[in-house]
């Protein structure tokens, strides 16, 4: 999920052929309740990661987000 627009998000996984649709929060409420904000002014959000177990609730939160690794070390804990 991203504070961009819907057309910057589909622009963004165009580009790198994503398979998905991306999540925006351009109004950051999702931002400030899972605490990848502070504040609605927001320019960016956290880099954190929440894995969702099968019953739809937060198993994990991982908020130091290495972004080069993450994927891999991600998949393994999947």
């Amino acid at each position: 999920m991203s504070f961009d627009t819907v057309e910057e998000n589909l622009a963004f996984a165009r580009r790198f052929d994503f398979p998905f649709r991306l999540l925006c929060d351009t109004d950051r409420t999702i931002g400030m309740a899972y605490g990848a904000c502070d504040d609605p002014t927001a320019q960016y959000a956290k880099r954190i990661t929440y894995v969702i177990d099968p019953e739809g609730r937060i198993a994990q939160a991982i908020e130091q987000v290495n972004a080069r690794e993450h994927p891999g070390e991600l998949l393994a804990t999947l």
